[in-house]
């Protein structure tokens, strides 16, 4: 479907006590990286009204961790309904704003309401626990909200990665505070009103816009005790840093720079779509892109399956666009850079043609660097954007030697029909995430996403069953009712 950009630029609104009110910050200009122009404009929150926020989330949460979590439950099935209802709308936005194709903004909304539906099946889980561990006494555990928590998401997921978290932090009895990147905030409006229409007590989602002083504001305040970030590494490890040396919960995913292992064997069916989508979906912005092909003996024509299948690809229909000029202008000096250092260029999209009519837009199209050397800048930098390096190895040692070698642990993958070589691989692997035969190994729900490494700060993962220890407590209940005829050490 084609992509429906908005005509008219949307007012920017801060969603503070359950009203939309303007900031009282600088003024932020959203504009579409389809063509340029202006899609919406307002202010940023003020540190003043983060405090308002702050008072108002702390004082909602009380009540919300007093309802037992079926009645918490209920607000969360009726947003799942309303997302589905608005699922096309939101997804326009969503696209408009972070430069997705409409497919891409659609199955981002959908991967977050598979999260939602995870955070639906927590009132029919063991919350507690409860046994006898000695005659007449009990020992049980209860899990307990942590109050006010806050999340900080970025551009290129403006509905997923923040659905990653909402529904589980809120479904657990606290109240989320959100900042939106500044590039893409005007989704959050959207989803905003969809847990309002659900039925969501007014405090309990806030939507605060703003850049660094809003986010330090954020971090810094006394009552915000756990916060979720995703974004780069720099400044996930700086979010990490300033948090926690407050004796803040942090978790704070980073950036990456993921290796796919292609062997000789592979089906170059298969491998050819399942690697070029790898590295052109969301235009190579996201973190579960693949950027560097481990190519293993003779692979040529696997490779130029991945080839042809990223040169069909119709820019703003099959692939979106970058986020801003200046990403563009980074990533064409990047391939630049990699073409003098030696590397031969299989693909170019250093000068591919916009789409007509969004010529002021910010395009380039799948770029594919053949003879990559394992030290240089396209080995090793993540560059976000549809770039594939191919490293030339001569065997699985050679290629897990590099993939190891990086400072991110986010994905790996490989391609290949031969099992025991894939378990190799797998085993291997310095990353969170493995896949066989899988470009993009993102996990379903239950199972957690999360890299380890420079690709995360902090412990466990920020969906599934390991995300429920980041947002809430346990409490452990030992009781005795009864003087008992014998005792032992524990009675």
């Amino acid at each position: 479907m084609e992509i429906q950009i908005p005509k008219d630029i949307t007012p920017l609104k801060n969603l503070i006590g359950g009203s939309w009110v303007d900031g009282e910050g600088t003024e932020l200009t959203v504009r579409s990286p389809y063509h340029g122009q202006t899609i919406g404009s307002g202010k940023v929150a003020s540190l003043s009204q983060i405090d308002q926020t702050v008072e108002k989330a702390k004082a909602a949460q009380i009540d919300w961790e007093a309802k037992p979590i079926k009645e918490r439950t209920k607000v969360m099935f009726d947003f799942r309904n309303i997302l589905l209802r608005d699922l096309d709308k939101i997804s326009h936005l969503k696209a408009s704003e972070s430069g997705k194709t409409f497919g891409e903004g659609k199955a981002g909304l959908l991967k977050g309401i598979e999260v939602l539906e995870f955070a639906l099946s927590l009132q029919n889980l063991d919350m507690g626990g409860h046994l006898e561990v000695s005659r007449g006494v009990t020992c049980e555990y209860r899990r307990k909200p942590k109050g006010v928590v806050a999340s900080i998401t970025p551009f290129n997921f403006p509905a997923m990665v923040p659905m990653w978290t909402i529904p589980i932090s809120l479904t657990l009895g606290n109240a989320y505070i959100w900042k939106p990147s500044e590039k893409t905030p005007l989704t959050a409006m959207l989803v905003a009103n969809a847990l309002k229409e659900a039925g969501l007590p007014d405090g309990l989602l806030s939507v605060v816009h703003g850049g660094k002083e809003v986010v330090e504001g954020i971090i810094d305040h006394q009552d915000v005790s756990a916060i979720g970030f995703v974004g780069s590494t720099k400044v996930a490890k700086m979010v990490y840093q300033r948090g926690t040396a407050l004796g803040k919960r942090v978790l704070a995913l980073g950036g990456a720079k993921n290796h796919i292992v292609l062997l000789p064997d592979a089906n170059a069916e298969i491998a050819g779509p399942g690697i070029s989508d790898s590295f052109t979906g969301c235009a190579g912005q996201r973190c579960m892109a693949a950027s560097v092909l481990l190519a293993v003996g003779n692979c040529d024509s696997q490779i130029e399956k991945i080839k042809e299948r990223a040169a069909s690809l119709e820019l703003g229909r099959d692939m979106g666009a970058i986020i801003t000029k200046e990403q563009v202008a980074f990533l064409k000096e990047a391939i630049s850079k990699a073409e003098k250092a030696g590397a031969k260029v299989l693909l170019d999209g250093r000068e591919v043609k916009a789409p007509q009519g969004m010529e002021e837009g910010h395009w380039i199209g799948p770029t594919i660097l053949d003879g990559v050397e394992p030290g240089s800048e396209a080995a090793k930098v993540e560059l976000f954007g549809p770039v594939l390096s191919i490293i030339r190895c001569q065997d699985i040692s050679a290629a897990m030697k590099i993939e190891n070698s990086s400072e991110y642990g986010n994905a790996c993958s490989v391609f290949t029909n031969n099992g025991a070589l894939a378990e190799r691989v797998v085993t291997m692997a310095s990353a969170g995430m493995v896949g066989v035969n899988v470009g993009v190994p993102v996990p379903r729900e239950p199972f957690s996403f999360g890299g380890i490494n420079a690709s995360k700060f902090g412990h466990g993962d920020i969906t599934g069953h390991h995300s429920l220890d980041f947002w809430s407590d346990v409490k452990k209940v030992t009781k005795k009712w009864e003087k008992q005829n014998d005792s032992n050490w524990m009675s």
